[in-house]
Order: C-alpha cells, then sequence, then structure tokens
C-alpha cells in the first residue's frame, strides 16, 4: 500500500491507546488499528483529526509512496 503512517508512534508519544485514540477521533479502536498497520487509507478528515489530536501536519503523520509499476 503506497500510504505510510507513523500513527503508532505519535499514539504512544501522547500516551494513548487505541481505544482513547479512537474516542477522541470519532472512530473504533478496530479503525485506529487498521490505519496503523497500513489495511486502512482513512479519509481527509479523518486524517486532519489525528493531526489535530497529535499536534502535527498530516504530512508528519502520513507520506504517499508510488509503487513500481512494470
Amino acid at each position: 500500500m503506497p500510504l505510510r503512517n507513523h500513527l503508532k508512534e505519535y499514539r504512544a508519544r501522547l500516551g494513548l491507546n487505541q481505544t482513547e485514540l479512537g474516542k477522541k477521533s470519532g472512530v473504533s479502536r478496530q479503525t485506529i488499528s487498521l490505519i496503523e498497520r497500513g489495511d486502512y487509507s482513512p479519509s481527509v478528515t479523518l486524517a486532519l483529526k489525528l493531526a489535530k489530536i497529535c499536534g502535527v501536519t498530516v504530512e508528519d503523520i502520513f507520506s504517499y509512496e508510488e509503487e513500481d509499476v512494470e
């Protein structure tokens, strides 16, 4: 998946578990887990909420990397 993230690291810096971050951002613990594993790409709205909660920019948490297509 070309969307990489550092959500787990930022969540740990805040001392939050997945459930707590989910509640603060209005999603389930499972959604946070899926994002952290790279199995789910959040909406722009959710990415902005997560960045605001973490006190950073969206680009600090998420980065897009093109996949090589042959």
